[in-house]
């Protein structure tokens, strides 16, 4: 008994210095976190100001609401800038499964310096900046690129294509350009999540004669379903932040009617437009309303998967 009561403390006091170790580990991340997600929050208050640029915040007009009732009142413009995004996000999860099947497919590629390949060769387009993505896109469709030049030289110009002067099919192009781009990376998680299903599934799938097929739709989707839902269910909550990037360097007068998302659009009233206060009044309203939808997936998780995101 006496052991044990000294052992008692001893033990309480190693878990408390590991407690301590830990948390002035993670010390710094929550200083970055606090210094950059909510510091910047501050800057809210001035959706509740007619502000001008080189004035203190505290010499502009207090307007309260007025520059969300300007938002609700005239919302023409307003609503087609949502449904650019909306469509944009849409189609993005239509889409949010392929991550998850080529994670399969590289799984059952054989050979792992080809395995290797495949997936370096997959992943660093995340890693091109969307300028030198649109450079590209330039240098090979635009009106003297190398596709142009090319039919020109077999004598086929009505042939060629510019998807930067598409305004018809602009949803569909960027998102090709966007599959491209973020295929490999978002399928590293799965790539991870496959590894963790065990192996044991696996080998008694093949001692009861499983093909590959059947071990793919009874051991590998089933293992991924959870990594797939808890991924999706973020995407949902991030309906409006569908980047800038993209849209900004792709943005011109003929695509510019389907290309403007609000991610854009803050920044177009804020910079070309000066009017700040109304931008940050968007952006501040896009961000409440992700927090809503975060919070409704994560309650929909709860009913569905029994399970929470947050």
């Amino acid at each position: 008994m006496l052991k044990t009561k000294q052992g008692r403390p001893q033990k309480q006091m190693v878990k408390s210095n590991r407690g301590r170790r830990l948390f002035f580990m993670i010390l710094p991340f929550m200083l970055l976190t606090f210094a950059f997600s909510y510091v910047p929050l501050f800057g809210w208050l001035y959706a509740f100001f007619d502000y001008k640029i080189g004035r203190s915040l505290f010499e502009c007009s207090f307007v309260g609401l007025e520059h969300f009732r300007e938002i609700i009142s005239n919302p023409t413009e307003f609503l087609k800038v949502l449904r650019n995004t909306l469509v944009m996000s849409g189609l993005s999860l239509l889409v949010s499964p392929l991550p998850a099947l080529f994670a399969i497919l590289l799984n059952e590629l054989r050979g792992r310096r080809r395995k290797k390949a495949v997936q370096t060769l997959t992943t660093l387009p995340n890693f091109i900046s969307w300028i030198i993505v649109y450079s590209l896109t330039f240098a090979i469709f635009s009106t003297d690129g190398m596709l142009s030049n090319l039919f020109r030289l077999f004598g086929l110009e009505g042939n060629s294509y510019n998807p930067l002067s598409d305004g018809e099919h602009v949803w569909l192009v960027q998102l090709l350009l966007h599959i491209w781009k973020s295929l490999g990376w978002n399928a590293i998680i799965y790539i991870a999540a496959i590894s963790g299903i065990d192996q044991e599934l696996y080998d008694a799938a093949d001692v009861d004669g499983a093909g590959k097929l059947q071990r793919i739709l009874h051991i590998t989707i089933p293992g991924l379903t959870p990594t797939f839902f808890v991924l999706l269910l973020l995407a949902i909550s991030n309906l409006l932040n569908n980047g800038f990037d993209q849209y900004f360097v792709f943005h011109n007068a003929i695509v510019a009617d389907k290309i403007e998302v609000l991610d854009y659009y803050v920044y177009k009233i804020a910079i070309l437009t000066n009017q700040y206060s109304k931008s940050i009044a968007i952006g501040m309203a896009k961000s409440l309303i992700s927090i809503l939808l975060l919070f409704g997936a994560n309650t929909l998780s709860k009913k569905v998967r029994g399970e929470s995101i947050v």
